[in-house]
């Protein structure tokens, strides 16, 4: 592998101006680089820029803040709302100095390396890549890495497949998905539910926001309709019957408990004999969350364990008073069956008879990360790559960012956790010291078979459904582990044998 480092001049691009796009740009300037952010959107942030106001914070905001550039002592609140989160995101930008690297309203339309017939293996300094850029015209530019910072949750909808005659074209009312809404303004979304009868498909984070909007505006005389497919443990809080779920769930003793990829006999046997502590708690915080949320009540208990929630980085943080507008009736609940259609007056479940009448029709079906990241790359080859195989995971990588058989490109941001600010950073700093040639990848053969672990291990854990999100939340601090390790820190990063076994890890420990 070339030494990069002796190249400071070589040209860097990064796509996407999201906070992992952010935090790369940040340390690759702290490296002596000069990277180029193409951000297709006039402004910084990511998904924060295209939400509705009223969506907050999944996290503490002492799990999600930037190590070096904590949240103002203004910011009271323990989950601040859309706003207050831009504003933070935008002050790190200006603080760091990052706008000027920024091209906005650029758009990346598709990656060429101009050696798709090398031997496969990755490599640092080799070959270039054409990285075709649509701002009021198109241009190429050639650069020497790519850091890929598309993130999952934006700009390609997953749309459900509909038998013939029984989508949304057999329906007289009108279909959006979550993301049209959240372009909207406060005021342009309220009048545009606004006395209407409105039906949200899907119970994860968005789905949730869409309903209390609708709720509120509309009440008890227009209840908005909330059909679920899979019930989730999305928690009331962060403290189950009064103990910060951080000392459950992101210390290392909590990790003791769970098989990890690459454990050796000693924590396997751990592992194992810690099981029954695993599952208590778990059935813990399942009591917790169907006692506040009324889950028997509504017929809404999942049938697989929190843990398996927690893995999958499924669970989301309910809306303040959800369940109270569930109760006065202005929020309805409905399991709906795997698949679903529309006649002229609204969703048609199947093996139910009754149709759910409706004006509006809101899908938060989630999105199609993979294949909007698969296809930036023209080369069939590398789409290949990133899709994996169909046993996989979604995207496999190396330390959760590199694809041992793409040379020169970093993808951040598609792996998931708790805190997701907190992820990329430490990965964008993991990267920014390879590209500085502090340490070297293993062979491809290697990083292969620490991806196959990792793939083990989510399978293991996690529930089906939600595999492919590719998510390390229940082992963040054994992950970030790794890096420290590869980067040559010490990985124990608290004082004290108590507060390193026992205490929550977050991001100021880095």
């Amino acid at each position: 592998m070339a030494n990069f480092n002796d190249r400071k001049k070589e040209v860097i691009a990064i796509i996407g101006a999201g906070i992992s796009g952010l935090l790369a740009c940040k340390y690759c300037i702290s490296k002596g680089f000069d990277p180029i952010v193409f951000e297709s959107e006039s402004g910084i942030g990511g998904v924060w820029r295209k939400t509705i106001e009223s969506t907050k914070l999944q996290t503490p905001k002492s799990f999600y803040q930037f190590s070096d550039f904590p949240w103002p002592d203004s910011v009271t609140e323990m989950l601040p709302h859309q706003k207050t989160v831009l504003e933070y995101i935008e002050s790190y930008a200006t603080h760091f100095d990052l706008v000027r690297h920024i091209k906005f309203n650029s758009k990346v339309l598709s990656l060429s390396y101009e050696d798709d017939s090398s031997s496969g293996e990755w490599n640092l300094c080799k070959g270039k890549w054409n990285v075709t850029v649509q701002h009021t015209s198109t241009q190429v530019y050639q650069v020497d890495f790519v850091v890929v910072c598309l993130g999952r949750f934006s700009q390609l909808p997953n749309m459900p497949e509909f038998r013939p005659n029984n989508g949304p074209e057999a329906f007289e009312g009108q279909v959006i998905h979550s993301m049209d809404h959240s372009k909207m303004d406060t005021k342009t979304a309220t009048n545009f539910v606004k006395g209407k009868q409105v039906a949200v498909v899907g119970f994860q984070r968005s789905g949730m926001d869409i309903a209390m909007e609708c709720s509120t505006v509309n009440g008890v005389e227009r209840p908005c309709t909330v059909l679920i497919r899979t019930p989730h443990w999305n928690l009331p809080d962060f403290s189950p019957w009064g103990l910060n779920l951080g000392y459950l769930y992101l210390s290392r003793f909590s990790e003791l408990m769970v098989h990890k990829p690459g454990e050796g006999l000693l924590l396997s046997l751990l592992a194992t004999t810690l099981s029954p502590l695993r599952w208590a708690f778990s059935k813990y915080v399942e009591t917790y969350i169907k006692h506040k949320n009324r889950l028997a009540k509504y017929g809404m208990v999942p049938k697989h364990s929190f843990l398996n929630e927690l893995s999958s980085c499924s669970a989301a943080l309910v809306p303040e008073g959800f369940y109270d507008r569930v109760e006065e009736g202005s929020i309805k609940l409905i399991k709906k069956a795997d698949c679903f259609g529309f006649s002229k007056e609204g969703i048609v479940l199947d093996g139910q008879a009754e149709t759910i009448k409706s004006d509006l029709v809101i899908l938060a079906t989630g999105f199609k990360g993979i294949d909007k990241l698969k296809h930036i790359f023209l080369s069939t080859k590398y789409q290949e790559f990133i899709a994996g195989s169909d046993d996989s995971a979604t995207v496999p990588l190396y330390r959760e960012c590199i694809h041992p058989r793409i040379p020169q490109v970093a993808i951040i941001g598609f792996s998931e956790s708790l805190a997701n600010l907190y992820t990329s950073e430490i990965r964008c700093r993991w990267l920014a010291e390879l590209l500085d040639g502090k340490f070297r990848l293993p062979s491809v053969k290697m990083m292969e078979k620490d991806i196959a672990e990792w793939d083990k291990y989510k399978k293991s854990y996690s529930y089906s459904k939600y595999y492919r999100r590719s998510c390390v939340a229940a082992l963040h601090v054994w992950h970030n582990d790794q890096l420290c390790k590869d980067m040559g820190w010490n990985p124990k990063r608290k004082k004290g044998f108590w507060a390193e076994w026992f205490q929550p890890y977050g991001p100021m420990d880095y």
